[in-house]
């Protein structure tokens, strides 16, 4: 299967580190063979040298006429006068944007890589994000864009946008899992030594968190609960398994987790069952079992509180099918 193609635009005052991140994710997004998903290239309009913020400046390969074949395109964060005034954004980078979305091509923000899909009217009657410190900003600017400066990324049909600079590795990894599945997001991630997914107060659908370094003082105790995740465990077992008071363990567990005990073992087991839900064929009522919800009802009702979804609709999005992994 041939790889994806990425077309990465950059205008004048691109934001360094959201230039590279693309890249460096999809570039780490392989299978078990080593084999590349992705292809990532770089353009800017006629191909032309452009400023980062970073103090260098950038020389594409290409030129627009990469977004007339890319199948996914990604603007980075931009600084300047692109987001305080619209009317300097080059006309030909906002009509090859619209060209490129409405042949088919999925269309990407980092940070404030949305003022220029807004610009281009792409995200107009839409819900987006973009960096919090720029919201009152672009409400002023585009007032027909449903903003939502509170969440790490918005992921819309064949839309997306993210807050911003790190979130854009986040927006990156959830595209790799939407394409490929878990197991690949999971290894991009540990490729780039980056949590494959973070909490960010929005309903995100993102692979299990990267356990917690062994040497702190409550990882032990952690272990043993994730590998008892169908069982019940107590505060106590835990505690047991640290060797400390209850009152200590609690102490230090948050301090190191910032949560609870039972709070952490909360989202073990909603994220187990996420997993569960994505690579197996068991039924809801056995994933139920499994990760020590008990009942259909119990798991249906915590998966809805973190990620706003019943089970059956997280597998239907999720779980990959032949017809879907051979689609892209």
């Amino acid at each position: 299967m041939a790889a994806h193609r990425i077309a990465v635009l950059a205008v004048d005052q691109v934001v360094g580190l959201d230039l590279g991140i693309p890249a460096q994710v999809f570039g780490a997004a392989r299978d078990a063979d080593g084999v590349h998903h992705y292809t990532v290239d770089m353009c800017t309009p006629g191909g032309r040298p452009v400023r980062s913020t970073a103090g260098f400046r950038v020389l594409p390969d290409h030129g627009l006429e990469l977004l007339e074949w890319a199948e996914t395109v990604i603007v980075p964060g931009v600084h300047g006068d692109a987001t305080i005034h619209p009317d300097v954004i080059p006309a030909e980078v906002t009509e090859a944007l619209r060209a490129a979305y409405h042949r088919g091509a999925r269309v990407m923000s980092i940070c404030t890589g949305a003022f220029l899909l807004a610009a281009a009217g792409l995200l107009d009657g839409r819900r987006a994000t973009t960096h919090w410190a720029y919201a009152d900003r672009f409400r002023r600017l585009y007032p027909r864009v449903d903003l939502d400066p509170e969440v790490l990324f918005v992921a819309e049909d064949r839309m997306f946008t993210s807050a911003g600079v790190a979130a854009g590795i986040d927006l990156c990894l959830h595209v790799v899992r939407i394409d490929h599945g878990s197991e690949v997001a999971n290894r991009a991630a540990r490729s780039c030594v980056v949590p494959p997914w973070r909490d960010g107060g929005q309903a995100q659908y993102i692979e299990r968190p990267v356990p917690q370094a062994p040497d702190t003082s409550t990882a032990v105790a952690r272990e043993w609960a994730r590998q008892r995740l169908h069982e019940p465990v107590s505060l106590r077992d835990l505690a047991e398994q640290a060797r400390m008071s209850v009152r200590t363990f609690t102490r230090r567990f948050r301090a190191e987790t910032g949560l609870s005990p039972a709070q952490w073992l909360l989202h073990e087991r909603t994220d187990h069952a996420r997993l569960l839900l994505e690579s197996t064929d068991l039924t809801i009522e056995q994933i139920a079992r499994r990760t020590g919800f008990g009942t259909t009802a119990a798991l249906r009702q915590q998966l809805h509180l973190r990620i706003g979804v019943a089970p059956s609709v997280y597998r239907r999005t999720f779980r990959r099918t032949p017809d879907v992994a051979g689609s892209r």
